[in-house]
């Protein structure tokens, strides 16, 4: 489900996406919790704060002013999983939240139509209208708007991209074609969402589904035109429809940044996306990648990553790393950074990729096509060298899949071409896949680009110039590019794990010489 930031200050509430204690989506890293008494009513007690939630955001009683924000597509996904685990007055509950706005008296919720539904249908898609109350759309116009943007979406995603079509829900929606339905969401601080319906028969984690967008996408709620915002809502949301033919119960990180990078996809010049950059490791480099936040932006702040591997590797990477999160049809479902790690093997591996695209965070201008309109991440530490004060230190502790970044600029007393700045690093162990890279920014001509070999040990170093007459700056970036887990102990990481390197200290010296002393 993709939120506005500015939506998110009139109507927020947490979206508490619970872990299932007793079940889990992938087959690497042991998958199973004991099914004793005690793992049992632990799965009972998750599973009812699971639907509370759920209940909470489609009822709309999750904002009234909170600060925090509802992500109804993962509720609904988390209320899904956790339905083996409810009682029979709770599953009750649940299957009335779960149920389509067509449902109406069968969910009290506030999520149903409370008049007859019409609807249109072509190409891969129905849309579901009604003709009075708040949920009504402006007009037929409108409506056939959102029918044609919903079949060149999957003109998209399904046809250009080759992702699969969504599981057929066995004519639920009155067809065999995929049903949207237009509701009045922007009182709910929502766009629109997407619900797991019915398991598809002989699998365990693909889903059928259906989508759900708001009924105007008024200017006055959204803060942007009509159209755009139904775009960009249509990609992000019907990708969700298609990651539930993947694997339903994926790492929520990996749905909602994928699915951010799928706007870009389809709605290349809306630009909504970006919002989202300064809360993702554009910025905030800092924080983990593949951590899902239910109080924040992060995970769709991270579709930065996908970009970077779309544009330097192809977009068909992405389709790579779902192919390998895939649950059925022969598909290895592995958990999210083992999807990434096996695709980016071709690619000189994740360590390497890693820490280029957190150095290249430092220059986003330089990095994605768009990059010039993008903010950039911080620096711990700037360092200013001179003829005295010819070197620097410092110590940084580092996450997993984060990074740290050290500026490095030349005094003009540095000025003669034969300075040169030696960067030595002394990082972990290698077993915990520590990574450091180094960008020269130069005055005229084209930037450097420099990996750091490490030892095994952790350490290593390389000389640069650094010249003030040619060189800007220097970049240094230490990544903690680590993706060892404790898997399935209900986290927000990957696997639901418990990362293994988190806090790894690195130490990182620069000492300006002159070539040949």
């Amino acid at each position: 489900m993709r939120r506005s930031i500015a939506a998110s200050a009139v109507a927020m509430g947490m979206a508490l996406s619970v872990m299932s204690a007793a079940t889990s989506s992938a087959t690497d890293g042991g998958k199973s919790t004991p099914d004793s008494p005690a793992a049992r009513e632990l799965a009972a007690e998750h599973a009812g704060r699971v639907l509370s939630r759920a209940q909470d955001i489609l009822s709309g009683k999750a904002g009234n002013g909170s600060t925090k924000r509802p992500d109804a597509t993962l509720a609904l996904r988390d209320l899904f999983v956790s339905l083996p685990s409810l009682d029979t007055t709770q599953r009750q509950q649940a299957e009335r939240v779960l149920a389509r706005p067509t449902d109406g008296a069968s969910d009290p919720n506030g999520d149903g139509y409370a008049v007859a539904a019409t609807k249109k249908c072509k190409g891969s898609f129905c849309i579901h209208w009604v003709t009075s109350t708040l949920d009504a759309p402006p007009g037929r116009p409108w409506v056939m708007k959102n029918l044609k943007t919903m079949n060149q979406v999957w003109h998209q995603e399904v046809g250009k991209l080759n992702y699969r079509k969504p599981v057929k829900d066995g004519h639920r929606g009155g067809s065999k074609k995929f049903d949207v339905y237009l509701k009045e969401l922007g009182s709910e601080g929502l766009y629109g969402y997407c619900a797991p319906e019915y398991r598809k028969p002989g699998t365990k984690w693909l889903a059928s589904g259906y989508c759900v967008l708001d009924n105007d996408f008024a200017q006055a709620q959204y803060g942007a035109p009509p159209v755009q915002s139904l775009r960009v809502t249509a990609a992000h949301e019907f990708f969700h429809a298609i990651q539930f033919g993947y694997d339903y119960h994926e790492d929520p990180w990996l749905m909602e940044a994928t699915a951010t990078w799928m706007e870009e996809r389809f709605a290349d010049g809306v630009n909504d996306n970006r919002q989202y950059l300064p809360y993702g490791q554009v910025k905030q480099n800092g924080s983990s990648l593949d951590v899902f936040n239910p109080q924040g932006f992060n995970q769709y702040g991270n579709w930065s990553f996908f970009e970077f591997l779309s544009t330097h590797f192809g977009k068909d990477t992405v389709h790579q790393i779902w192919n390998k999160a895939g649950a059925s049809y022969g598909l290895p479902n592995q958990s999210s950074m083992k999807a990434v790690s096996s695709v980016l093997g071709q690619h000189g591996g994740l360590k390497g990729v890693f820490a280029r695209y957190a150095a290249g965070n430092t220059v986003p201008a330089a990095t994605y096509p768009e990059g010039k309109s993008w903010p950039h991440a911080a620096f711990a530490k700037h360092w200013k060298l001179s003829k005295g004060h010819k070197s620097a230190a410092g110590a940084f502790t580092i996450n997993h899949l984060s990074s740290r970044n050290v500026l490095v600029n030349p005094r003009s007393s540095l000025r003669k071409k034969r300075w040169m700045l030696r960067v030595v690093v002394n990082g972990p162990d290698h077993k915990t896949a520590p990574a450091a890279y180094v960008i020269v920014k130069r005055k005229h001509g084209h930037t450097i680009k420099r990996a750091v070999h490490l030892n095994k040990s952790g350490h290593g170093q390389v000389k640069v110039p650094f010249s003030s007459k040619s060189v800007k700056g220097v970049t240094i970036t230490l990544a903690n590019v680590s993706t060892r887990y404790k898997c399935w102990k209900r986290t927000y990481f990957s696997c639901q794990g418990k990362p293994k390197d988190q806090g790894r200290k690195y130490h990182l010296k620069v000492v300006a010489f002159k070539h040949g002393h």
